[in-house]
């Protein structure tokens, strides 16, 4: 052998020798030239295939090898592929061997020289018949380099060409177990590539038949590729289970295994690893198996059995599982157990009480270990089984544990403690765990503060039976590590503090903070909370010694020189409600105004000359009702914090899943805060109805002399008028391209809209204006519920009124206003309604029907297409339920339709359809072609977003002075929806 690839390991040790970069560039550009010499044959005639037909095999392989190495060091090959070729289609194994090792490497799956090649290959797969002689390749080789090559190109040409005889191949009887594993995986390979290759229901029993094989290595790749094909569709392969049980307790509790597949005396670890990973994909299947194995009309054998036996697997694999002297076999062993636990965490409450006591007394030994990844994956197992009910009290007696893992030397275990402590927290132990953490935050690295930071805030706003506690926690935080301390924190106590007016918390807060902030040097976050709480709140404790507003003011202006833009803009704010509040502040605080005045920030600028001059331009009422303290934040969002949490560590996080479960205390405090809220509007309506305009005699010379009847009958209700009618149309269709804009507007009233969408989610802010003399009663704006929007409402008080005598009054030169927070869930053609009801002050109802300008392009997102690409598209969503055309005149008073005319129309396109320009794919300067993506935040069965593929066309006739619109899509409700809104663009343009 040595002596046959002479050539090519002196061309490596010439390589491995060489100075420096450009020598090896050299030699490489000399051994191309070379070889490209001894492929081209000295009389010029090349073979019918392009190959050199002089060259021996010895010098077709060398040069092919040499060619392979120059590629693998990272230099670019663009030739010797004939070579390849005639290598491939040898009968000897080693030109063969040499011919796919350098298919797999030299060529892609998009090369032209494919074509010719998929028949060797489907050949080898199909007929690998040597030919005669001593240097024949044998069977089972030629199939496995078929395998191989096919797998590592996988592209999908080729996939579509070979799929059917690789998936032959796995299951034909006469396949070797070699065979037959790199079948599996070979297949596997493909399904990743393209999942629509296999059908699940035709496929399930040809796996079973596979899962039946006694050679374990079969088994191995077999449980591979039904893993990742039960991954995509888990419900086409759960009738595998009882033989993946089977299995499992052929190798853990009869212990039948060939020795060659024994790993320091563990029955084939990685097989086991892949049957507990398969069966964690069927949560479910215990309590359905438990179900029909009770059930009457069960046949004999059929679903107890295999549940029973699978109870009894986890079982050994937890009693029998401990720490061994030999790494490798401690490893293995607890690779299996972890997983198992895994099983365990995914059957939930439904699985067996003893199973999760013995799993949690297991995890509790090895917390305790020396061994720092099986205390890694202790701790990490024992967070995920702390979700699981009734887990909370046996994990409690491991807290002392998990507390000295805290102090680790490996940061991934202090991490892994980190979580645990967190899942592990609830009302009882709240306060010991935030404050050993909160000790321990001093000692820790600064790699690990952060996330020690968020999750402490998270436990002490989660737990805080006392929300002075809860204060004090975030102080002690900001003190120890303000740097950590991000604004999302400090904003959320601002949040907590101005949403609980209930007991003395605002007024501790606002003390608390005065004194934090009254050292000279204090970290700018202490600052910033302290300025938005005095603002708000310091009013509470003007009385108290020291803490005067004056005193306010001095303990504040003291950190104007040391802090930054930010903190200085809040300051600002906080001055002017200062003085607005305390008189003996305002020259105090009017030199800081007329300095800010000249301020480089123009936000300090802006607010200093606003704050300065409104006294001024406004009533003292006026003033006075601007720079009252703010009203509740909205308690129906998600906490900032959680949504930190849930970017640093994912969905799946076990710490991500513990914040998201409100606890006892924070249900508590939801339902004072409610009660407290109810409690104020009843006494401000109450004060209303006492403090309000004294009734006529309720029994009027206009009534029928019965009580109740002194009220003005209602008229009949006045709708649109028709000369609105045309300008609100057109208002309308502006708006469905525009972001902003006037809806509908009479005498009376103006509606303007304003409105963004990201992806499938928008928000649409509503204004109604009063236009007239009187004040406007019993206002009320009724959005219509459809099936294809989420719609959250959230409008001033009143507005959203069902009942008729309910609503709002907007005043003289005032607005309600309506905000709608929307998500879509399935392509639509028509824009939601909404019914604008009031009443006059002369007693006139006024009913006005409208329409939200919320359509489908509004979800759009532009996508950029190759013309090969977008025409290939265009012809493949050919049909009548796909696509929908219509030919529309250009408006008599438009302009010649020129190019500046078909700039207008491929602007409305892109700025107002939403669509991208598909550069090259227009044929002339007439066309407009785009293409978009209709975003839905509706879910398919692998959790992935539903998105509907959209293009139009827009092609003008000059002469005719006419457009016709074609929209083709995959939904003909995305179709009519596109061309719809495209026609009454161009209509205005």
């Amino acid at each position: 052998m040595s002596t046959q690839a002479r050539g090519l390991q002196n061309f490596i040790s010439d390589l491995r020798n060489a100075k420096g970069k450009d020598d090896e560039r050299k030699r490489v550009d000399k051994e191309l030239a070379n070889i490209r010499k001894n492929f081209t044959p000295k009389g010029g005639k090349l073979a019918e295939d392009g190959s050199n037909p002089n060259l021996s095999s010895y010098q077709r392989k060398k040069y092919v090898w040499k060619l392979v190495y120059i590629h693998i060091l990272g230099y670019d090959v663009d030739f010797g592929h004939a070579e390849v070729m005639v290598l491939l289609r040898s009968p000897k194994y080693s030109e063969k061997n040499v011919g796919y090792t350098a298919l797999s490497l030299l060529m892609r799956s998009d090369d032209p020289l494919m074509n010719s090649i998929r028949p060797t290959m489907v050949k080898d797969l199909t007929q690998p018949t040597p030919a005669g002689g001593k240097n024949s390749a044998p069977v089972d080789a030629i199939q496995s380099l078929a395998l191989c090559a096919t797998a590592n190109i996988s592209g999908l040409e080729l996939i579509q060409s070979v799929h059917t005889e690789v998936l032959h191949t796995l299951v034909a009887k006469s396949s070797t177990p070699q065979v037959k594993k790199k079948a599996a995986l070979c297949l596997l390979r493909l399904v990743r590539t393209s999942a629509k290759v296999i059908s699940g229901r035709e496929f399930a029993p040809q796996v079973a038949q596979l899962l039946q094989d006694r050679h374990l290595g079969v088994l191995t790749s077999a449980m591979s590729l039904l893993y990742g094909l039960a991954s995509q569709t888990p419900n086409e392969y759960e009738s595998l289970i009882p033989y993946a049980v089977h299995i499992l307790g052929m190798l853990v509790l009869k212990k039948a295994c060939a020795r060659e597949y024994l790993y320091y005396r563990t029955p084939s670890p990685w097989l086991q690893i892949k049957l507990l990973k398969f069966l964690q994909l069927y949560p479910q299947a215990l309590q359905a198996g438990q179900e029909n194995g009770a059930a009457k009309e069960a046949p004999a054998g059929n679903g107890g059995a295999h549940i029973s036996q699978l109870t009894s697997i986890i079982s050994k694999v937890l009693t029998e599982t401990d720490v061994s002297d030999s790494i490798n076999k401690s490893n293995a062993d607890h690779a299996i157990l972890f997983e198992a636990v895994n099983l365990i965490v995914c059957w939930g409450a439904t699985g067996p009480a003893q199973l999760r006591e013995g799993a949690m007394k297991l995890l509790g030994k090895f917390i305790s270990v020396r061994e720092p990844n099986i205390r890694y994956l202790g701790l990490l197992t024992m967070a995920q089984l702390a979700q699981l009910e009734g887990s909370a009290e046996s994990i409690k007696k491991h807290q002392a544990t998990v507390l000295v893992s805290l102090k680790d030397a490996d940061i991934s275990v202090r991490r892994r403690a980190l979580d645990l402590l967190f899942v592990m927290c609830d009302t009882d132990n709240a306060e010991r765990i935030v404050d050993e953490l909160v000790a321990h935050l001093a000692l820790a690295d600064a790699a690990i503060r952060e996330e020690m930071v968020l999750k402490i805030a998270i436990l002490a706003e989660k737990y805080a039976t006392d929300l002075r506690w809860y204060v004090d926690t975030i102080l002690k935080l900001i003190s120890i590590s303000g740097d950590h301390v991000s604004d999302a924190i400090w904003h959320r106590v601002v949040q907590i503090v101005t949403n609980h007016p209930q007991g003395d918390l605002q007024a501790y807060t606002a003390a608390t903070l005065l004194v934090a902030a009254s050292p000279r040097r204090c970290h700018i976050n202490a600052v910033r909370v302290a300025a938005y709480i005095l603002g708000e709140f310091g009013f509470l404790i003007a009385e108290r010694p020291g803490m005067s507003g004056e005193e306010q003011f001095r303990i504040l202006n003291q950190h104007w020189p040391t802090s930054d833009n930010q903190t200085r803009a809040i300051l600002v704010s906080t001055y002017a409600k200062l003085a607005n509040l305390y008189e003996e502040c305002r020259p105090l605080v009017a030199p800081v105004f007329a300095r800010c005045t000249n301020n480089v920030d123009v936000e300090i600028q802006q607010r200093a000359a606003e704050y300065s001059s409104m006294r001024e331009a406004f009533s003292p009422e006026a003033v006075e009702d601007l720079l009252r303290e703010m009203p509740p934040f909205e308690d129906n969002k998600q906490s900032a914090l959680e949504q930190r949490l849930r970017e640093k560590e994912g969905e799946n996080s076990a710490a991500v899943q513990k914040a998201a479960r409100p606890s006892i205390a924070e249900r508590k405090r939801a339902a004072q805060s409610a009660a407290t809220f109810k409690a104020v509007e009843e006494v401000a309506a109450q004060a209303k109805a006492e403090t309000g305009p004294i009734e006529a005699d309720p029994v009027s010379p206009m009534s029928d002399g019965s009580p109740g009847t002194a009220k003005k009958e209602k008229s009949q209700k006045v709708g649109i008028p028709k000369e609105v009618i045309p300008a609100m149309r057109k208002a309308f269709s502006n708006l469905c391209t525009s972001p902003s804009g006037v809806l509908f507007e009479n005498a009376l009233l103006q509606v303007g809209v304003k409105h963004e969408y990201v992806g499938a989610q928008g928000r649409i802010s509503v204004f109604f204006g009063n236009l007239s003399k009187t004040p406007l009663t019993h206002f009320r704006a009724i959005v219509e519920e459809v099936d294809h929007l989420r719609v959250q409402k959230q409008g001033t008080q009143g507005l959203l009124d069902e009942e008729e005598d309910g609503g709002c009054t907007v005043a003289v030169r005032t607005q309600a206003k309506l905000l709608l927070i929307v998500e879509v869930t399935a392509p639509f053609d028509d824009a939601p309604a909404m019914r604008v009801s009031f009443e006059t002050q002369e007693g006139e109802l006024h009913e006005y029907p409208l329409r939200l300008p919320i359509v489908a392009t509004c979800f759009m997102e532009p996508v950029t297409l190759e013309p090969g690409a977008f025409m290939q598209r265009w012809r493949s969503l050919e049909g009548q339920d796909r696509e929908c055309q219509e030919v529309v005149k250009a408006p008599p008073n438009a302009p010649p339709i020129d190019e500046e005319y078909m700039k207008r129309i491929a602007q409305i396109v892109t700025d107002g359809l939403k669509f991208g320009r598909c550069p090259g794919c227009d044929p002339t300067p007439w066309t407009v072609s785009g293409a978009a993506t209709f975003r839905t935040g509706a879910k398919d069965m692998n959790g992935n977003n539903i998105n509907v593929g959209c293009l139009v066309r827009v092609e003008a006739n000059p002469q005719a002075g006419a457009f016709r619109v074609t929209t083709r899509t995959l939904h003909p409700l995305c179709s009519t929806a596109v061309k719809n809104v495209a026609l009454v663009s161009i209509k205005l343009a």
